[in-house]
C-alpha cells in the first residue's frame, strides 16, 4: 500500500461537520508523558471525581455560591479579562480593576495569565496550522482537552514564548506565575474551612469542571459546529449554544474575523453578557478605549465582498 493511500485511509470527518482530521497526534499512548502532563492529568481527574460527589453533597447554598462563582470567574475572570482585555487589548481598565479581574481568572484554575494569554495569541497567529495549539485538524478530543495534557506538543512548537512581553513586564503577573499553585491551594483551603466538603465539591469541583469544559468547547466545538458568517482563513464558527453558556464567547467566527473587538455578539440578537458588562463599566468611566469593528472592516470580511472580487 502506498504512503499516499495509507494517509487517506486514516483521515476522518468529525461527526456532523465538514471538518476533516488531517494530522496525527497520539493522545495517550505512544508518546512521552512529561511530569507536568502527569500532574495536570491527575489534577483534571481529581476535579472530575470530586464532581461525582455533587448529588450526595447538594445544598442550595452550595449550589448558589458555585453558580455565582461560575458567573464571576467566567465573565470577569476568563472572558472579559484573560481573553478580551489581556489577550486582545479590546479595551482598557484601571490597573487595580484589571488585576482584580485577572485574579478572578486565576481562581478559574486555567493556568496563570501569562501562560493563558500566550497560548491564545499563538492560536490566532497560527490558527489551523501545525503550530496552532488546539486545532481540531488533530481531532476533536485533542482540541478539547488533549493538547493541555501534552506539554511536549507546546514545547516543540514554541521554544521561547515571547509574545507576552506586555504581561511579563508587570510584577503582578510575574508574581502570579511564580506562585500560581499556592493561590489555588489557599483558595481550596479557604473554601473547605468555610463550608466543609459540600462547598469544596461544588465550588472547587463542579464550578471549575463546568467552566473548564465551557472554555474547552470554544476551542473545539466552535471550530467544528456552527455557522460561518465572515470570510476568515480558519474553521471558526458561530455557535449559539456555546455562546449562551460562555457569556458570548461562542460567537467565535465573529471573534476570529475581528479579534480586536470587545464585542463578540455583533448582531442585536447575539447575546453577549461580557459585552453588556463592558458597556456597563464604560458607562461608569472604568472601561476605556473600547474597540469595535468598523463598517469598512465588516465589508472587507463579508462573503459578499469576497465573491465580488472573484
Amino acid at each position: 500500500m502506498s504512503s499516499s493511500v495509507a494517509e487517506e485511509l486514516w483521515r476522518q470527518r468529525i461527526y456532523f461537520s465538514n471538518v476533516v482530521v488531517t494530522r496525527r497526534r497520539n493522545l495517550f499512548c505512544g508518546r512521552k508523558w512529561r511530569s507536568l502532563d502527569v500532574k495536570l492529568a491527575f489534577g483534571i481527574l481529581f476535579l472530575h471525581v470530586l464532581t461525582l460527589f455533587a448529588p450526595y453533597t447538594f445544598t442550595w447554598d452550595a449550589f448558589y455560591i458555585a453558580f455565582l462563582g461560575y458567573i464571576v470567574s467566567g465573565i470577569f475572570g476568563i472572558t472579559m479579562c484573560y481573553h478580551r482585555l489581556l489577550a486582545h487589548h479590546s479595551f482598557k481598565l484601571p490597573k487595580w480593576l484589571e488585576y482584580t479581574f485577572a485574579y478572578l481568572g486565576v481562581l478559574a484554575i486555567q493556568r496563570d495569565p501569562i501562560y493563558w494569554v500566550s497560548i491564545h495569541r499563538y492560536h490566532h497567529q497560527y490558527v489551523e496550522s501545525e503550530k496552532d495549539p488546539h486545532t481540531p485538524t488533530y481531532g476533536f478530543w485533542f482540541s478539547h482537552v488533549g493538547w493541555i495534557l501534552d506539554s511536549g506538543f507546546i514545547k516543540e512548537k514554541y521554544q521561547e514564548r515571547k509574545n507576552v512581553e506586555d504581561l511579563k513586564s508587570q510584577e503582578f503577573y510575574r508574581f502570579i506565575k511564580r506562585t500560581y499553585w499556592w493561590h489555588i491551594l489557599a483558595f481550596g483551603t479557604l473554601v473547605y474551612a468555610w463550608g466543609g466538603f459540600p462547598y469544596f465539591v461544588w465550588i472547587m469541583g463542579v464550578r471549575v469542571t463546568w467552566v473548564h469544559h465551557l472554555t474547552f468547547l470554544v476551542n473545539s466545538a466552535c471550530h467544528i459546529w456552527g455557522k460561518r458568517v465572515w470570510n476568515t482563513d480558519d474553521l471558526s464558527r458561530n455557535n449559539w449554544w456555546v455562546a449562551l453558556l460562555t457569556f458570548g464567547e461562542g460567537w467565535h467566527n465573529n471573534h476570529h474575523a475581528f479579534e480586536y473587538s470587545a464585542r463578540h455578539g455583533l448582531e442585536w440578537w447575539q447575546i453577549d453578557m461580557s459585552w453588556y458588562m463592558i458597556c456597563f463599566l464604560e458607562s461608569l468611566g472604568l472601561a476605556t478605549n473600547v474597540k469595535l469593528p468598523t463598517s469598512a472592516h465588516k465589508l472587507k470580511k463579508s462573503f459578499a465582498s469576497t465573491n465580488k472580487l472573484r
